[in-house]
C-alpha cells in the first residue's frame, strides 16, 4: 500500500504535503543512514515521512531495497536482490533502542528468489527486536510467502503483536496491479494469521478504479478471514510508468468509509486520503486488544 510522489500540479488541495525537515526528522535519518537500513518510508516516497519521522516513528524494510516482484503500483526497485545480511536484524535492533521507540513496524521486499521466501529472516529480526528492546511491540507486514502455511508460521512463532498483510486492492483489479500475488491467496494469509491468535491486519488503496460495492465487499472478504484493522488510503503513481490515478477520493468519502467498516465490525479503520499501511500504527496494536 506504499505509493508516493506524483506530479503535483495533478493532486487535489488534501493531497497537498509538507517537505520534511525538524530535530527529530533528522535524528531518525541519520540512524537509518549510519546503520545502513532501509524505510520503506524512503524506498516507497511515503508522504508521511515527515509525520512519522518526526514523531521517532519508521517503518524498517528488511531483506534489502530489491523486490522479485514488480507490481505496478509500488516504488520499491525490483530486479535480483543481494543475498541476505544476517547482521541487519542486531542492526535494526539497535536503531529502535536508539530511537526509543515503543511500537515498531518492520516490513521487507518480496523474496522469491530465497528457498523459504525469507521468512527465517524475518523471524531471527523480530526476536533480535524484542531482546534488545523487551518493552517494545512490534507490527510485522509481510509478504504472502505464496501463501505457504508453514512459512507464515515462522513469523507468527516469534510473536509480534499485530501481523499486516495488504490485499491492495479489490478483487478484479488485483491481477492488474499485483505481481504473482493472489486475492484469495491474500485472504488464506490473513486467515492464518488470525487463527494463531495474533491480530491480523490489512490495507487497501483507492482510486484505482475500484467500485463502492467492491469496497464494501473487500471489507466482508477481509472480516470473514478474521482481519481486525483495515487502513485505507489514496493510491498515488510513484512515476508515469506505473498505473495511473482513476480518482482522487475526497476525505469525506474516506470519513464514510472509516465510519461503515467501524460498522461492519473491525476494531480500527484508519482512513484517510494520506493513510499508509503503517501510519499511526502504534495505535493500532493497543485497540487489537480491545
Amino acid at each position: 500500500m506504499e505509493s508516493g510522489k506524483q506530479n503535483t500540479r495533478r493532486l487535489p488541495r488534501w493531497m497537498k504535503m509538507q517537505m520534511p525537515r525538524g530535530e527529530s526528522y533528522s535524528k531518525v535519518k541519520n540512524i537509518v543512514n549510519h546503520y545502513k537500513l532501509h524505510t520503506i518510508c524512503t524506498s516507497g516516497n511515503c508522504p508521511n515521512i515527515g509525520d512519522c519521522w518526526n514523531r521517532g516513528t519508521a517503518t524498517f524494510m528488511i531483506l534489502g531495497d530489491i523486490c522479485t516482484r514488480s507490481c505496478k503500483f509500488c516504488g520499491v526497485k525490483t530486479g535480483k536482490p543481494l543475498p541476505p545480511d544476517w547482521e541487519e536484524p542486531a542492526r535494526v535492533a539497535e536503531s529502535v533502542r536508539l530511537m526509543n521507540i515503543k511500537h515498531c513496524v518492520i516490513t521487507s521486499v518480496d523474496r522469491d528468489d530465497l528457498e523459504d521466501g525469507g521468512s527465517a529472516f524475518w523471524a531471527e529480526t523480530i526476536k533480535t527486536i524484542k531482546k534488545v528492546n523487551p518493552g517494545t511491540t512490534i507490527e510485522g507486514l509481510i509478504p504472502d510467502f505464496d501463501g505457504v502455511k508453514e512459512l507464515i508460521e515462522k513469523v507468527i512463532d516469534a510473536k509480534p503483536e499485530v501481523i499486516s498483510h495488504n490485499l491492495e486492492t479489490v478483487e478484479r483489479l488485483t491481477s492488474q496491479i499485483r505481481t504473482r500475488a493472489k486475492y484469495r491467496r491474500s485472504l488464506d494469509v490473513i486467515k492464518i494469521i488470525a487463527e494463531s491468535g495474533l491480530t491480523a491486519k490489512s490495507g487497501i488503496m483507492l482510486g484505482l478504479g475500484e467500485t463502492e460495492e467492491e469496497i464494501l465487499q473487500t471489507m466482508d472478504d477481509l472480516l470473514e478471514a478474521g482481519c481486525k484493522v483495515l487502513t485505507l488510503g489514496q493510491y498515488l503513481a510513484p512515476t508515469l510508468d506505473h498505473i495511473p490515478v482513476k480518482e482522487y477520493v475526497t476525505p469525506e468519502k474516506f470519513e464514510e468509509y472509516r465510519q461503515t467498516g467501524l460498522k461492519k465490525g473491525f476494531l480500527f479503520v484508519e482512513s484517510s486520503p494520506l493513510v499508509r499501511s503503517s501510519y499511526h500504527a502504534e495505535y493500532h496494536v493497543n485497540k487489537s486488544d480491545i
